[in-house]
């Protein structure tokens, strides 16, 4: 094996935000649209077409969510227990909201009722918008440290409750989560239709991207106020995992140290900003499928900002600091990290290449002609 055990952690650590990225630009404007679907949809003509614009996508997308979970739980399976037994009710309700899409999809034209149809758009709509609130709230409770402890037989205890994640800073999180993706769902929206819905598009990208960039930059305030934490003991990075064995402190400002030590880090969330703008203007213009890159842009350099200024922490503890989850001691075992990066490399590429296939054969626009010509198959 040409990586050790410290490669094998970064590796892993790098293909679990790679993951996370993957659902977010595929997944993530599923959940835009979703959202956006009682607003942009005037009639029940055009809210059909915005349904049918991913309508034939939204499932392959969830592959990559499936991932995410799958790579938590074979890399990182400490980090797995404490975050399904402390976000216990968040991911329930999560999965709830979540049901509510394969179900809206199938029944919500199985009848003519546009009562019935708009209770289905409103589900839809709540399976699109709690998850992102939510994807949000999690990191936002991930940079505050989340009330977890283990004790001398490493068996987890979390302390905290579910409205204790419903923090300011959490739910700030989680409005930039809602607003980035309605801003990506938008941009994809505006790719699939033409004529009306397609112009109410270029306004929603516009809107939600500037909203986007606000309130990033007010995230990036407040994090420099908040407590970030640091490991304060010798890292051991090719040592068995065992959180118990370091010593961690916390301090204001300390989320920002990786930029300090690392000045060329900043052109991480800097890019959040000149995507955003990009967005923007190539909507404008009509140029949606470049918009959509910058859009997709702008969720990636979102997402790794907060990685890169947690790093080396997965799971900081707010209660008991030395218990924290890091890249270096939360793992599993070097022989499953190889197993599980073989089997990635085979299976990641096909994900890829399937994903890419689909879009290309399905890249064409959704018009109401289309949604009459074809009603039986219609959603």
């Amino acid at each position: 094996m040409i990586f050790d055990y410290e490669t094998l952690r970064l590796i892993w650590w790098a293909l679990l935000g790679a993951l996370l990225i993957g659902f977010a630009i595929t997944g993530g404007f599923d959940l835009g649209v979703a959202i956006l679907l009682p607003f942009l949809g005037k009639n029940d003509t055009e809210r059909r077409v915005i349904i049918n614009s991913i309508g034939a996508t939204w499932e392959g997308n969830q592959v990559w969510f499936v991932t995410a979970g799958g790579a938590l739980f074979a890399a990182w399976p400490m980090a797995y227990s404490v975050a399904f037994s402390g976000f216990y009710f968040a991911l329930l309700l999560t999965l709830f909201a979540l049901f509510m899409r394969p179900i809206g999809f199938d029944y919500r034209s199985k009848l003519p009722s546009q009562r019935w149809r708009s209770n289905w758009d409103i589900a839809l709509f709540v399976g699109g918008f709690i998850p992102a609130l939510i994807f949000g709230v999690a990191f936002g409770n991930l940079l505050e440290g989340v009330p977890f402890h283990f004790d001398d037989e490493m068996r987890s205890f979390y302390t905290g409750s579910f409205w204790a994640l419903l923090n300011p800073f959490a739910l700030l999180a989680g409005l930039i989560s809602v607003s980035m993706l309605i801003m990506h769902g938008a941009v994809f929206l505006q790719i699939k239709t033409v004529d009306a819905i397609n112009q109410r598009c270029k306004q929603m990208v516009t809107v939600f991207a500037l909203i986007t960039m606000a309130l990033f930059a007010l995230a990036g305030i407040w994090i420099a106020n908040i407590n970030g934490y640091q490991i304060t003991s010798e890292i051991l990075p090719n040592a068995p995992s065992n959180p118990l064995t370091k010593i961690v402190t916390k301090g204001l400002g300390l989320w920002l140290a990786n930029y300090a030590h690392y000045p060329v880090l900043w052109a991480i969330p800097g890019l959040a900003f000149i995507a955003g703008s990009a967005t923007i203007i190539l909507s404008k213009i009509k140029r949606p499928g470049l918009a959509f890159i910058s859009s997709s842009l702008t969720l990636t350099s979102v997402i790794l900002t907060a990685g890169v200024s947690m790093f080396p922490f997965l799971m900081p503890s707010s209660s008991v600091m030395n218990s924290s989850l890091t890249v270096w001691d939360a793992s599993s075992s070097l022989t499953t990290l190889k197993i599980m990066f073989w089997v990635t490399m085979v299976f990641l590429p096909i994900i890829i290449i399937y994903t890419s296939w689909v879009f290309r054969v399905l890249r064409g626009k959704i018009t109401q002609e289309h949604i009459h010509n074809n009603d039986h198959s219609a959603y």
